[in-house]
Formats: C-alpha cells, structure tokens, sequence
C-alpha cells in the first residue's frame, strides 16, 4: 500500500469507529477511544504520515505520536 491508502485506510477506519460512537445506544466510552488509538497508533499509519507531512511542507507531528508509542 502507498502512503497515502495507509492514511486514508486508517481515517476510514477512524470515521467507522466514530460512526459507531455516535449511535443513540449506551456504549462504552474508554473502549472506543481505545480503538481509535489502535488505528492512529498503527506503527505503518505513524510512519505513513510522518512521511506525508515530510513531503508536503513539513507539517509537524506531535512528539507523542511521531514514535509510534503512546507516552
């Protein structure tokens, strides 16, 4: 996959996750803001982006993402 379907995969992935969150249903709070961290945290998704932002004028990542690790 190109950076570029490994970004948009993963915001996909994020929009689901939020379309679910958003349904009129009880639901577990921490267990969706776990999965959208499992999405944005995806060391090929950290790595995807990094390297997008390089190439379209340096867009910096928050050093708490950049590794790939929560901190």
């Amino acid at each position: 996959m190109t950076d570029q379907q490994v970004a948009l995969q993963a915001v996909s992935d994020a929009q689901r996750i939020l379309e679910e969150y958003l349904e009129p249903r009880p639901h577990n709070d921490q267990r969706f803001l776990d999965r959208l961290v499992e999405v944005l945290e995806r060391p090929d998704v950290v790595v995807a982006v990094g390297r997008l932002q390089r190439a379209n004028g340096g867009y910096q990542v928050s050093p708490r993402w950049s590794s790939g690790t929560r901190r």
